[in-house]
């Protein structure tokens, strides 16, 4: 037999190489081009807090008096957190850590897992809270479509008082009609994007400036000293008031999730040049509004100062442009959440699923029916539930804060552990980053009873749902794992004396060492090998890409025995009968129709061994039932796929 051998080893997953040439960069398109793309996508989260967000503050659950202390301490309260989580955490240093492009939670965590390797009692914890942020991101992507349309179409009520009565079904018609539209994909509307919020961003922009002729004094709300004396007089109101100034820089994150599709400088223009200015000046535009009024007025005004700022002949030209800016940022959200769960899929925390490609051309585009239909319903109960946008505020916004919390934490191990920067700096920041997460997450904590409950509940089921998919894989392939037999000594005992007949045949297996149970099953049944067997794993890597000259690597046993792992990165969709089309250093080129494809389809029975509580291993076992059949996934051909059944005990 000849000795095992390795060809197209690919390199640590860190290594530059593992990135291919077509995800180097955006050189291909101006920079001006991807910062108004960026704008259509990135930006209607933050781009429609001014609808609710300064209403909240003073007329949500914990009211403030529409004074000028008060206004003014607002709007520095809310000026500083955009230049402070907004621009200097995230765009100006978070977005800095892409993991070979991508970012978003599970990016960073990934690029931090990387360069922890070997410090394992910090690693797991790490683990833990990255996949808490993105379990936080599923109570956020259900609460967000359902308060942002919700709150624009509220805007007919100021048009029109008697239009109350049918907010809550043109709401929950646009949202059906939005999620129904999922499946088609967005590469036909999603060219509007760009120019519709631009539109909205210039006319968020206008409404401010006219209202701000009349009192122009507002603009030294900029001034921390009047967010300083805001709390100094009255601290308590000031850290209540906190939980919804919050709301004004919900959407921060998505800075940084989306910097895959458009890159990191179009999001910094975006920001600094157009988006940021267009948001403060509305802002503004507010409370010049509001202490422009009598003080009677003012709290009239005050329960929907957003859609006052426009003259009557322009309010309901002004609904419905607010509710279509609703209804891309509610977009953005849908399609993150389907971005997020490929990502964890791919990563080892979800059980595969259905997913499917919207767009020939964008490779980003996809449409995942399990997501879609439950964001649905969660989206439609929360509408019917909650009733009113101020009520959905006090559910949002606890999510949105635990998920810059753990973002500052990963933040903090790059700082110290990987970009090595000076300590006292570093110090610096992060604790200012800490203080300002913390203030905002405890502010939050106290809507709890009010509906804040709502996301913590969300999340802590999806944190469930995927530690306990990862722990019931590592149990899986470990008890798999003890019982293997050695690929070397199962060739030689083997390979002689059982008959071989034509073909190829491809087992598909989650270990990288021993023998599949598929194999041992077919021989003992079946009584013949193939002429040609590949023990084939796919590897997800942590990056986002793996290169095509990288993608595969093989090992070869003798006697027509090989083992191969096919690499992708965390972005990337499996698809295995390709790369078997151009691997090389195996015999003859493969012919689909000379080869089977055998998989194996484990059966859990749950038993008291150390691992796992009974209840998870059952939930575990339900997860792995109701997993996407390995064939679709791996996008095997149907009439060459054979499932052979076996029993695991975890």
């Amino acid at each position: 037999m000849n000795d095992p051998q390795d060809t197209a080893l690919p390199p640590k997953p860190g290594d530059e190489s593992l990135i291919p040439q077509e995800h180097e960069g955006h050189a291909g398109e101006s920079l001006l081009k991807l910062a108004v793309g960026a704008i259509g996508v990135v930006f209607g989260d933050i781009g429609t807090s001014p609808i609710y967000a300064f209403r909240e503050t003073f007329a949500g659950h914990h009211k403030l008096m529409p004074d000028t202390g008060h206004v003014m301490g607002v709007l520095s309260l809310i000026f500083w957190s955009m230049m402070v989580v907004v621009t200097l955490k995230y765009v100006s240093i978070i977005m800095r850590a892409d993991n070979k492009g991508e970012g978003g939670s599970l990016a960073l965590l990934a690029l931090v897992s990387r360069s922890l390797k070997g410090e394992k009692r910090w690693t797991k914890g790490l683990v833990l809270l990255g996949v808490f942020a993105t379990a936080l991101f599923f109570g956020d992507s259900m609460i967000t479509p359902a308060i942002s349309v919700l709150s624009a179409v509220e805007g007919l009520t100021v048009v029109e008082s008697g239009m109350g009565e049918f907010v809550i079904p043109i709401a929950i018609g646009i949202l059906i009609g939005l999620f129904m539209l999922q499946a088609r994909g967005t590469a036909r509307i999603g060219v509007l994007f760009g120019p519709i919020m631009l539109l909205y961003f210039a006319v968020l922009a206008v409404l401010g400036i006219v209202n701000l002729v009349a009192k122009p004094g507002v603009l030294w709300a900029i001034n921390p000293i009047y967010a300083l004396e805001f709390f100094a007089i009255q601290p308590l109101h000031a850290f209540l008031a906190m939980g919804s100034v919050v709301l004004a820089v919900t959407g921060a994150e998505a800075l940084y999730a989306d910097m895959g599709h458009f890159g990191r400088e179009p999001i910094r223009l975006s920001w600094l040049v157009f988006v940021l200015p267009a948001l403060m000046l509305n802002y503004m535009g507010q409370g010049a509004m509001i202490l422009s009024a009598t003080p009677n007025a003012a709290l009239e005004i005050i329960k929907s100062p957003f859609f006052l700022l426009a003259p009557d002949q322009f309010r309901l030209p002004l609904v419905i442009l607010a509710t279509m800016a609703t209804v891309i940022a509610s977009q953005a959200v849908i399609s993150g959440a389907f971005s997020v769960t490929q990502q964890a899929i791919q990563l080892g925390f979800i059980p595969r699923l259905r997913i499917t490609h919207t767009s020939a051309a964008a490779a980003g585009q996809i449409y995942i029916p399990a997501i879609n239909w439950m964001l649905m319903v969660m989206v439609i109960l929360l509408v019917l539930g909650f009733k009113t946008s101020t009520n959905l505020a006090a559910a949002y916004g606890i999510a949105v804060t635990g998920a810059m919390l753990i973002d500052t934490l990963l933040l903090a191990v790059l700082l110290f552990s990987l970009w090595k920067w000076n300590k006292i700096g570093a110090g610096v920041l992060i604790a200012l980053f800490l203080l300002v997460d913390l203030a905002y997450f405890s502010a939050n904590l106290t809507k709890v009873p009010d509906g804040g409950w709502f996301p913590l509940l969300i999340g802590f089921i999806a944190f469930t749902l995927l530690t306990t998919w990862a722990k019931g894989r590592e149990l899986m392939l470990k008890r798999l794992s003890e019982v293997a037999m050695p690929v070397q000594v199962f060739v030689k005992s083997a390979a002689n004396s059982a008959e071989r007949v034509p073909g190829t045949a491809v087992f598909m297996t989650t270990a990288r060492d021993g023998v599949p149970h598929a194999l041992l099953h077919n021989l003992k049944h079946n009584k013949v090998l193939h002429e040609r067997v590949i023990l084939l794993t796919v590897r997800i890597e942590d990056v986002p890409y793996v290169s095509q000259a990288y993608r595969t690597q093989v090992k070869e046993f003798g006697q027509g025995f090989y083992r191969m792992v096919v690499h992708y990165g965390f972005m990337q969709e499996p698809d295995v009968p390709a790369a078997l089309s151009n691997v090389q250093g195996i015999g003859a080129p493969l012919r689909m129709m000379d080869t089977s494809f055998f998989l194996a389809r484990q059966t859990l029975i749950a038993s008291s061994r150390p691992g796992m509580w009974i209840w998870r291993e059952k939930l575990f076992a339900w997860m792995l039932r109701n997993a996407e059949s390995a064939m679709e996934f791996f996008k095997l051909p149907s009439n060459r796929v054979v499932e052979l059944g076996s029993q695991v005990e975890i």
